[in-house]
């Protein structure tokens, strides 16, 4: 009787974590891609932005816009990429900052932002964002990003 009740809290704590194992310990972490691109953006080809652990974040621009970014796990190779769009200021250039936490008068309400995204060995995702007027083709492939509450 003891050892079916085990085995049974084990398969319900194990069914709780699948059910709910996106809910733990996973957030958004918002990067200033034009900041940390700066004026390599003058230069067509691809630059590497940041590193992330085993992860390396390459930029590929053309003709002073950004074509695209790929990441690279220095083990496992390529990763994949979102990308999103919003009109929230997510990071600001001395730092990240929630659109969420500012008064509406400093938002940018005409102001689209193009975040190109990963997740990390944690499962945390990592997002770059860029103004729209830097990306290349903006609208192509990108989804509307719903912040974190």
């Amino acid at each position: 009787m003891v050892h079916t009740r085990r085995v049974l809290t084990t398969i319900l704590a194990i069914m709780c974590v699948l059910a709910f194992g996106s809910a733990f310990a996973k957030g958004h972490h918002h990067n200033n891609g034009a900041q940390l691109l700066g004026d390599r953006i003058k230069n067509n080809g691809q630059h590497m932005i940041h590193q992330v652990g085993e992860h390396k974040v390459f930029v590929q621009v053309s003709n002073g816009k950004v074509a695209g970014v790929n990441v690279k796990h220095s083990k496992k190779g390529d990763v994949p990429v979102k990308k999103y769009k919003t009109k929230k200021k997510m990071v600001q250039a001395d730092g990240i900052l929630l659109a969420s936490y500012t008064l509406v008068q400093y938002q940018d309400i005409g102001m689209t932002y193009i975040g190109y995204s990963f997740i990390d060995e944690y499962g945390d995702e990592q997002i770059y964002w860029f103004t729209y007027e830097m990306i290349l083709d903006g609208d192509t492939g990108a989804i509307d990003y719903v912040p974190l509450t």
